[in-house]
């Protein structure tokens, strides 16, 4: 199971000067050496943290599979098809919002996500939804001709108790239904160094993609090791640790 490691709150904290740093490609650098498996970074429309120098910089350097999520707009489908990203993660996009709330809405927005999807294979770039753990929105990733789903984990995370295990039975049952009409299946979103265990045990699952948690405790650890604890959890809740 690969870990994809988010570094837009990198970004976010050079943002709050306005200068130049800390830098997001140093950062996704020592994720690397910490053990990352892939690096992802959301390009906004309003380009709040991750900008598109660094999306370029990041294309050229980075050795690991790199992920861009980013909404299905003309002018980030340019971007994209452009730089080429190893895959791009598809995900709603509020101005307002702090973080990605949910899922995409496949069944409203079908034509301008299976155009974008069409658009991203034209261009060699393996395509992901970012959908709620639904088996509706899993087929329907399907039907507009999604490589991949990432399964959104955040109600899962918010919870706790007798709710955190129905919503981690909802995450199972969409995982497991990805799997099985040939969709390969993430998981992502809330993950953190308490909760993960739960969801890198699904079997058949390809990848989790976790940012925030890994970016705060980097503050208090430095950055590779934070990494290298979560690759460690991953790894151990794989192999039934």
């Amino acid at each position: 199971m690969i870990l994809g490691v988010n570094v837009d709150h990198v970004a976010t904290l050079r943002q709050a000067r306005g200068g130049s740093d800390p830098e997001p490609v140093m950062a996704a650098s020592l994720a690397v050496l910490g053990g990352a498996d892939g690096i992802t970074v959301h390009l906004r429309e309003d380009r709040r943290h991750i900008n598109d120098r660094d999306l370029d910089i990041l294309r050229r350097f980075v050795p690991v599979e790199l992920n861009l999520e980013m909404a299905a707009t003309k002018e980030i489908l340019k971007i994209a098809a452009k730089t080429r990203p190893d895959m791009v993660t598809l995900v709603p996009e509020k101005r307002q919002e702090l973080t990605t709330e949910g899922g995409l809405d496949v069944r409203q927005g079908k034509k301008t996500v299976g155009n974008a999807v069409r658009v991203l294979h034209d261009n060699g770039i393996k395509v992901s939804l970012f959908i709620d753990p639904d088996k509706d929105d899993v087929e329907r990733s399907k039907e507009v001709g999604a490589d991949m789903v990432e399964i959104h984990t955040g109600r899962y995370s918010d919870e706790r108790g007798d709710r955190q295990e129905r919503e981690l039975t909802r995450v199972i049952v969409a995982a497991r239904k990805a799997i099985e009409i040939g969709l390969l299946t993430n998981a992502g979103h809330g993950l953190n160094y308490h909760n993960v265990s739960r969801i890198a045990e699904i079997e058949g699952l390809r990848g989790l993609y976790i940012g925030h948690s890994i970016i705060a405790r980097a503050v208090l650890v430095g950055l590779e090791r934070a990494v290298r604890e979560m690759k460690d959890l991953v790894r151990a809740a794989e192999s039934g640790k």
